[in-house]
């Protein structure tokens, strides 16, 4: 896949930004006294990839005016060598606006995480196409790929129309576009009628579109396998027909990728992807990985895709670096990854857990 030329960002992403808190040594949420607090986003997590690597990248977002949690927000995309933008909105008082929070233990053995969201106010859900300069940053800066979620896609009324309006605006200038479905049940809930033009018509322009085993299914509305469950490794094959099934609904995408999870315990995981570029298929069957925290492994597994792409590597290669990015991800308590060097990524790829001196 061929990217646009003389482009300032390899990759720019729409986000609403909160904060994740985690108890320590996995503890469940409800009997804990001690947190460890990250700033996060799914989509952040993605470039946060790109990034440590050396790639710039930026993220379209809103931040509360005068808010510590946004100033702690600003202070670790800075970290993490992020570039960002977006309009300062007033809080409104102590009911008005904030940035959301993400409440989530890690799990252990048989008890599986739970995540509870707080996203009374976010302030996320105001963003418009109209605080962004989209001549200025598609035209004078210039965007190899823009990647879009369906959980922003999905925020609000408000942030749909945002991101479909970014994706139009991609492709009048020849910038590549990266979806990730990202079906959440509870952002759909009586909004089918409101949601489902949106995303198919974000799929109708993108040239790589990004699931997991059931996001095909709810957010498209491609008839696939039943998720979940054990033996993935049996579905592969009807995976691959899904796959085939959307690539006939949506001809212009060149890339398809699926990743494949199978949950033996909070601890360990089937981890496996499958991959479509053109009419080559790539297929990673579930291997046994160890999990710290499972959330961000996808949006890990993403980055790395991303990244690959971006580098013009083979397919074959892309989503080699793809999963392991995934597998690294799920080794951390933060939900995205910053790894030192490509080297750190391929030799998870290779099974080498060797001290490097």
């Amino acid at each position: 896949m061929k990217f646009r030329e003389n482009a300032k960002y390899a990759i720019v992403v729409p986000s609403s930004m909160g904060v994740r808190i985690t108890p320590v040594n996995r503890l469940p949420v409800h009997i804990s006294n001690l947190f460890h607090m990250q700033a996060t986003s799914a989509e952040t997590n993605v470039i946060s990839i790109s990034a440590a690597l050396g790639l710039p990248v930026k993220v379209l977002t809103t931040f509360v005016k005068g808010s510590p949690v946004a100033q702690f927000i600003k202070n670790d995309l800075k970290r993490r060598h992020i570039d960002y933008e977006g309009p300062e909105v007033n809080q409104g008082g102590p009911w008005g606006y904030r940035h959301q929070f993400n409440i989530a233990d890690s799990g252990y053995g048989l008890r599986g995480p739970r995540v509870h969201n707080d996203r009374a106010g976010e302030v996320g859900r105001t963003l418009n196409i109209k605080d962004f300069d989209l001549d200025r940053i598609f035209k004078e800066e210039g965007v190899k790929l823009i990647h879009i979620s369906g959980l922003v896609s999905a925020l609000s009324s408000e942030t749909g129309k945002f991101c479909l309006e970014l994706a139009r605006a991609a492709k009048r200038e020849g910038t590549r576009i990266s979806f990730d479905l990202n079906y959440r049940a509870t952002f759909w809930k009586n909004r089918e009628d409101e949601l489902y033009p949106i995303f198919k018509e974000i799929a109708s322009i993108s040239d790589i579109l990004i699931g997991n085993e059931e996001d095909f299914q709810l957010a498209l509305g491609i008839e696939g396998p039943e998720a979940g469950g054990k033996n993935i490794s049996e579905k592969i094959e009807s995976f691959k027909a899904m796959i085939t099934n959307v690539k006939k609904v949506y001809p212009n995408t060149q890339v398809f990728a699926n990743t494949l999870r199978e949950v033996a315990s909070a601890n360990e995981h089937f981890w496996g992807a499958i991959l479509l570029a053109g009419t080559e298929w790539t297929v990673i069957e579930p291997r046994l990985i160890q999990v710290l925290d499972r959330i961000g492994g996808g949006d890990g597994f993403v980055g790395g895709l991303l990244y690959g792409l971006l580098r013009e590597w083979q397919p074959e290669k892309a989503i080699q670096f793809a999963w392991a990015s995934g597998a690294f991800v799920a080794t951390l308590l933060d939900d995205f990854g910053l790894p030192a060097d490509e080297e750190q990524i391929w030799s998870i790829w290779e099974g080498n857990a060797r001290v490097k001196r």
